[in-house]
């Protein structure tokens, strides 16, 4: 039976670049990362970015998002991270029943904004 080689330590790489105008509010959002399907930057509207300190127990975070993200698509893009964000739980904890808390506080919400289903809303 063949050995399979270990595999080496690789590190890799997420680089987010955001253009501010004169007020320091982003007007334009680019990204890349090592292992993106899509060479070069890429452009988005708004990112959440959350790190865990573990030595303070706390997390970090950076949320930005540029001056022409519109309202609709504010709302999809918290709902889709909230959906994200159960699944990213039950997967670290294997928590299901508080995951299911979280996809039912977030197909609540999908409700009162009135998201259609393709935003990962439950319609109306």
């Amino acid at each position: 039976m063949t050995e399979t080689p270990a595999r080496r330590p690789r590190d890799r790489e997420i680089k987010l670049v955001v253009r501010l105008d004169e007020n320091n509010v982003p007007e334009e959002i680019r990204w890349q990362a090592t292992d993106s399907p899509e060479p070069g930057p890429q452009a988005a509207e708004a990112f959440l970015l959350s790190l865990w300190d573990a030595d303070s127990q706390t997390s970090l975070r950076i949320d930005l998002w540029t001056k022409k993200l519109q309202v609709d698509h504010m709302n999809a893009f918290v709902l889709q991270n909230l959906f994200t964000l159960a699944d990213t739980f039950q997967n670290a904890t294997g928590n299901e029943e508080r995951a299911e808390e979280i996809r039912a506080f977030a197909g609540d919400l999908a409700a009162r904004l009135e998201l259609p289903p393709e935003t990962g809303g439950s319609g109306t």
